[in-house]
Order: structure tokens, then C-alpha cells, then sequence
């Protein structure tokens, strides 16, 4: 079985932050982390190895604005 829950938002600096400090408390130590994704909140069961990519992309185009992103991305086989 495969479910996906995604959102897209837009907040401002500081609000994200904040998402992103409280994302970490959740997978610090050990147990279940619980995520807010939109208006929902998934249960995960991370394992003590987490895998981690980091991508960042710089982009300045010939014709339009700049732009910037980053992604993160964190795999682990469920600890149930």
C-alpha cells in the first residue's frame, strides 16, 4: 500500500521557521514523529538511521525573473 499526502502553502520567514523547528522536535529521539501537512496531520515511524538529500537550485534566466529552491528529502525503513 502506497498513500501520499502532500500541501502547498505560502508563509513567511519566520512561520516557516517555526514549521521547520517544530518538524525537528518530532525527529529528534526516538518514537513516532507526527507531521503537519495541510490540514492534516500523518503519523510516521522514522528509524534511528535517517537518509538525508539536500538539493539547492540557483537559477537566472535569460528572459524572466531569478528564482531559488530547495529541497530536502529524508527516507527510512518504518521502525513499527
Amino acid at each position: 500500500m502506497a498513500d501520499q499526502t502532500s500541501a502547498e502553502s505560502t508563509m513567511d520567514r519566520d512561520e516557516l521557521g517555526e514549521y521547520l523547528r517544530e518538524l525537528a522536535e518530532e525527529l529528534e529521539g526516538e518514537g513516532d514523529a507526527s507531521v503537519p501537512v495541510g490540514n492534516k496531520t500523518v503519523t510516521l515511524h522514522p528509524d534511528r538511521e535517517v537518509g538525508c538529500d539536500v538539493n539547492v537550485d540557483e537559477r537566472s534566466p535569460m528572459v524572466g525573473s531569478d528564482s531559488e529552491t530547495i529541497a530536502i528529502e529524508m527516507s527510512w525503513e518504518p521502525n513499527e
